[in-house]
């Protein structure tokens, strides 16, 4: 069987009449270099495959020693915390940290990877945006030899070290709280099936209602965008039925402060007649009334520990690599949102 011949940066200088410190330059965007060239020489060079040798450039030129950080963005606090912890381990192994977002935009995120593949970082910790359904734009980076570790939203058909929660158990503990308080007709804010964290989410509420012998309901579960919109319309839809539930769990906090928003104009009393526990212990859950009872997400250890397993897989060259998954535990943060027993009849 005949082996497909690697392409070269000579090769590509040859076939495009041009110098190769023209190509090299090229793929690194180089600003001498013409945008029309630059994108001339790139296009060739991804249409054949051309993988640059990380380990030649790293002798000749040092490494850049950066990190590059893809989040959906940057002004969610549980990103921000994350970051913090990336940047806390980074600095303590002299690496700086280029962080980018997507927006949580699907084409934006497969662009942004695709700059990456020419060297610019010299490897990559990422959480999908929320419309990322697979992960063939990181299939080329993981090609090119570009050390890859996802977080919190992340991807089964990508072979890389992954960390995440258990949203399983973070649900479970968060529904079964729910139950101590004497609630039987649990309703779930569900985000979309096609992500991790959400489908998980949603199997440990369904698991804890369960395991506790309650029934499980359909016409409970409300499967959409986790926006403080959604919740203050959801809400509304909760009032309008015959029967409609004593609490709820949300994937996240958004959700449930518009819910709340909606019950207060409703007339209905959080948390006696209806609780909730969200997920993310959000900020603003120690700022609303009532205040919110949530899933503690430890994002701080989760960049650490990415960071950590990151820095290790691109120094560490002489131990064979094999992708791995950590797995963090949450904890359940009570407030007042929940607490039902803790309410005296008058």
């Amino acid at each position: 069987m005949n082996k497909k011949k690697k392409i070269t940066i000579q090769d590509i200088a040859r076939e495009l009449n041009t110098t190769i410190s023209t190509v090299s330059r090229a793929l690194r965007d180089h600003p001498r270099i013409s945008v029309e060239t630059r994108e001339r020489i790139k296009k060739y060079a991804l249409e054949h495959d051309y993988q640059p040798d990380f380990r030649a450039a790293s002798l000749r030129q040092g490494s850049a020693r950066t990190i590059g950080v893809l989040v959906p963005r940057i002004d969610i606090h549980f990103f921000a915390r994350v970051l913090r912890g990336i940047d806390e381990v980074a600095s303590e192994n002299n690496y700086n940290v280029l962080i980018i977002q997507s927006l949580d935009s699907l084409t934006k995120e497969i662009n942004l990877v695709k700059s990456l593949v020419y060297g610019k970082v010299d490897g990559l910790i990422a959480s999908i945006s929320i419309e990322t359904h697979d992960g063939e734009h990181f299939k080329p980076l993981i090609n090119k030899g570009v050390p890859l570790v996802l977080f919190d939203k992340v991807l089964d058909d990508v072979d890389v070290t992954k960390v995440i929660i258990d949203d399983h158990y973070g649900a479970y503990i968060a529904v079964q709280h729910l139950i101590n308080q004497g609630c039987k007709r649990i309703g779930h804010f569900a985000g979309p099936q096609y992500l991790n964290i959400y489908k998980s989410r949603k199997q440990g509420y369904l698991d804890a209602l369960k395991d506790a012998g309650l029934k499980i309901e359909e016409s409970l579960i409300f499967e959409d965008m986790l926006v403080k919109e959604r919740g203050y319309e959801i809400m509304g839809q909760v009032h309008k039925m015959e029967n409609p539930p004593d609490a709820i769990f949300s994937s996240n906090d958004f959700a449930v402060v518009g819910a709340i928003m909606r019950a207060k104009e409703l007339g209905i009393r959080v948390p006696q007649d209806i609780a909730f526990t969200g997920f993310a212990n959000e900020p603003m859950d120690e700022i609303v009334d009532p205040t919110i009872s949530s899933i503690e997400q430890n994002p701080v250890k989760m960049g650490k520990e990415a960071a950590r397993l990151l820095i290790e897989q691109m120094e560490d060259k002489k131990t064979a690599f094999y992708p791995k998954t950590v797995t963090l535990k949450p904890s359940l943060v009570v407030r007042q949102s929940s607490l039902k027993k803790s309410i005296v009849s008058v």
